[in-house]
C-alpha cells in the first residue's frame, strides 16, 4: 500500500496524465496539471531540505516535513480515477474522485501506522495532494475526448520514460546534498524521534 505513494510510481503516473491530456489536445488541462503537480513536489522537497539542513519544523505538532508519499498518492489517484470515468455521469465522477481521495488517506494512515511519518506530516501531505488533484480536475473537466488509442499510447510512453528516469535518480541523496550545501552545516538533522 505504501508503494502507491512512492515517487517512483506517482511521478510516472503524473507524466502519463500529462501525456494523455496533451494527446487529447487539452493544452490548458495539461499545463494546469503539470504546474500544480510540480508545485506540490517542489513544496514537499523544499520542506524536507529545510528540515534536513536547518531542523525546521513544528516540534509541538511533531511536524518535520510534508509527507511526499501522502502528497503523491492524493495528487495523482483522484485525477486518474476521474479521467477513467470522465465520459460517465456526474455521480460516478464524484465517486471516482472520492475513491482517489480515500486511497490517498489510506496511504497516509499506513505511513503513520508504520512509523514513517507523524499524523501532522501526512495530514499536510494529504491536504496538499487533495488541493492539487481537485484543482487539476477542475481544469481538465471540459477537455474534448480525443483519440483514446493514441492517448493510451502517449501515456504509456511517458510512464515508461519517467519510470526509467526516476529509477536512476537518487532523490534522497540529492536532497541531503542540497540541504548541506544550502545550510552550510556539516551534518543533517535526523528524521527519527529520539527517546
Amino acid at each position: 500500500m505504501l508503494h502507491l505513494g512512492d515517487i517512483t510510481l506517482t511521478l510516472p503516473v503524473a507524466a502519463a496524465l500529462a501525456a494523455w491530456l496533451l494527446a487529447c489536445r487539452a493544452w490548458r488541462g495539461a499545463l494546469c496539471w503539470g504546474l500544480l503537480y510540480a508545485m506540490a513536489i517542489t513544496l514537499v522537497g523544499a520542506s524536507k531540505i529545510a528540515f534536513l539542513g536547518w531542523g525546521t519544523g513544528i516540534p509541538a505538532l511533531e511536524f518535520k516535513a510534508i509527507s511526499g508519499h501522502a502528497t503523491g498518492a492524493t495528487a495523482v489517484f483522484p485525477i486518474v480515477f476521474f479521467l477513467l470515468v470522465r465520459e460517465h455521469g456526474p455521480v460516478l465522477r464524484r465517486a471516482a474522485v472520492a475513491a482517489g481521495l480515500v486511497l490517498g488517506a489510506l496511504v497516509a494512515i499506513m505511513l503513520v501506522a508504520g512509523g514513517h511519518h507523524t499524523a501532522s506530516e501526512v495530514a499536510a501531505g494529504w491536504a496538499t495532494g487533495a488541493a492539487v488533484s481537485l484543482a487539476a480536475i477542475r481544469c481538465t473537466a471540459a477537455w474534448p475526448p480525443g483519440q483514446p488509442t493514441f492517448a493510451i499510447f502517449c501515456a504509456a510512453c511517458a510512464f515508461a520514460g519517467a519510470t526509467l528516469l526516476i529509477k536512476s535518480a537518487p532523490l534522497g541523496y540529492w536532497m541531503a546534498r542540497a540541504a548541506l550545501a544550502l545550510s552550510g552545516s556539516e551534518r543533517l538533522h535526523s528524521w527519527y524521534i529520539h527517546g
